[in-house]
């Protein structure tokens, strides 16, 4: 029965080859770059009726018990031990780590401060990616992702009033364990398909978030309104499973670099989703630093080829 299932799952693995196999993970790994974008007004929307602990922990147990049930109903077979390690840095990164630090980053941060600090991601993902593959970048690489942290970091200094604050540490955490995991569910989305890398992660959490969640409701305040259950539900199925499940796949059709590559956009789509859905006011100094960022990122693209 084992050999049976892994079997079936083995046409799940191959990523399509050749052009039209690369648009058809561009298009993945967009579309969970839309999703991501989402995510931060989405958390701001759960904050108004949960608490950041009920939040956190309620997402990803939702999530977990939506991708348990995936992989129960097709049978799938468990990951070789040898992919578990990387299964627990992409559960501490993705499904832990980032959720828990912008969410607590949020509940003083706006959602454009964030998306604009988080718009480091891809640099930071991209050195992560170079450190496990042991790739050598240019000295052109290191200049840009130089030029565009101290881009964000000037952007954070100056919003912040001369200094960084609580949130503004939150949130550079939060790129740093994303990162891993990010890096990490691309290597493994190689081997595996898309969906069963976090799939698998976000169940390997569940005996955490579970009780976590027990717990948090019972001690935090909860109000439900259109809001607040509109963002749980799309932080929980949208950013936190069917998200990472386009983008995780993404990354294994066109690479870890040229994926990161579509990230860019995001910072720019969370700025235009703070206005549109949460009516906030953007500064000049938010899209002209995410712009800058850009252009860091898209030098740092091209000098890894």
């Amino acid at each position: 029965m084992r050999a049976q299932s892994s079997a079936t799952a083995a046409p799940a693995i191959a990523v399509p080859a050749g052009r039209d196999g690369r648009g058809f993970g561009t298009l993945q790994a967009a579309l969970g770059v839309l999703a991501f974008s989402l995510t931060f007004p989405a958390t701001a929307w759960g904050l108004e009726g949960f608490g950041p602990w009920s939040l956190v922990a309620v997402r990803s147990a939702l999530a977990a018990l939506i991708a348990g049930g995936c992989l129960l109903a097709l049978r799938v077979v468990p990951p070789e031990r040898r992919h578990w390690p990387g299964l627990v840095v992409v559960g501490a990164g993705v499904v832990l780590g980032f959720p828990m630090l912008t969410t607590l980053a949020l509940q003083t941060s706006t959602t454009a401060h964030a998306a604009v600090v988080v718009g480091l991601l891809p640099l930071t993902t991209a050195l992560f990616s170079a450190l496990r593959t042991g790739s050598r970048p240019s000295r052109t690489f290191w200049l840009a992702a130089l030029a565009g942290a101290v881009a964000v970091l000037a952007f954070t200094v100056r919003q912040s009033g001369g200094a960084l604050t609580t949130a503004d540490v939150y949130l550079f955490a939060a790129l740093l364990v994303c990162a891993a995991g990010y890096t990490e569910g691309g290597r493994l989305a190689r081997v595996m398909p898309g969906w069963q890398v976090i799939g698998w992660a976000l169940v390997l959490c569940l005996p955490l978030t579970l009780p976590v969640a027990a717990v948090a409701l019972s001690t935090e305040p909860v109000r439900l309104t259109a809001h607040s259950v509109t963002g749980l539900l799309w932080v929980a199925a949208g950013s936190q499973f069917l998200g990472l499940i386009v983008w995780y796949r993404g990354m294994a059709a066109i690479g870890i670099p040229r994926a990161s590559q579509l990230q860019l956009a995001q910072p720019l789509l969370t700025l235009v989703w703070s206005v549109l859905l949460l009516n906030e006011h953007l500064t000049v100094a938010a899209p002209l630093t995410a712009a800058a960022v850009l252009v860091c990122i898209a030098v740092t693209q091209r000098a890894r080829g």
